[in-house]
């Protein structure tokens, strides 16, 4: 039976794969994140996304090298507004100014997604997008949501799935790919190495 290593600490992504019916194994690659986005100061935010779930990929794959039936998948979420890419917010600060700018816009959450075969080490990658319709919360519903600290464990400083949810008015695409992990693309890349993705499934 095959097994998914997933090479992140997002409880995000873990939920979407679990509530699809996969049990990964979680590894957390340790990658410096902000080292490689200050190697890469050219690189758009599909670049850098896929560079970062990639590297992610890679480190978690090294310990796992040669073993049969491993697949490993890296991911990196970025929210793309007017080209810009905005990771995780540093500050509640810099939440705030990210909010100001993103209010009543839309923008694009991409998510590189890296899968190895640990094996063999073949690999297969790609970018998922979903565009996003911002809502406009009021500046003390901004105040509360800051406050929660989750818009500074998730890319572009807002969710979904969770709290955040309420202050997105609309997507247009994958939902999952929001969350951070695109299920579609996942079971589309899967097959690039020869793995259904019903066989993933864990026994109910």
């Amino acid at each position: 039976m095959t097994e998914l290593v997933l090479a992140s600490q997002s409880p995000g992504r873990l939920g979407v794969l679990r509530n699809a019916g996969v049990s990964p194994q979680v590894h957390v690659s340790n990658v410096d994140e902000e080292a490689l986005e200050a190697s890469m100061p050219t690189a758009s935010p599909a670049e850098l996304c896929l560079a970062l779930a990639r590297a992610k990929a890679e480190a978690v794959a090294a310990d796992y090298r040669g073993e049969p039936e491993v697949i490993v998948i890296g991911c990196d979420s970025v929210f793309d507004v007017d080209g810009q890419a905005f990771s995780k917010p540093d500050s509640p600060e810099q939440a705030w100014e990210r909010w100001a700018l993103m209010m009543g816009r839309s923008g694009t959450l991409r998510t590189g997604h890296w899968l190895i075969r640990a094996e063999t080490g073949e690999a297969t990658g790609a970018v998922a997008s979903t565009l996003v319709r911002m809502g406009n919360p009021t500046r003390d519903e901004l105040a509360a949501y800051l406050a929660t600290g989750e818009p500074l464990r998730v890319a572009g400083g807002f969710t979904l799935d969770a709290l955040g949810g309420a202050f997105v008015d609309g997507i247009d695409g994958d939902p999952s790919n929001v969350v951070g992990l695109s299920l579609p693309l996942v079971r589309r890349l899967l097959l690039d190495l020869g793995v259904t993705w019903t066989d993933l499934w864990s026994p109910s």
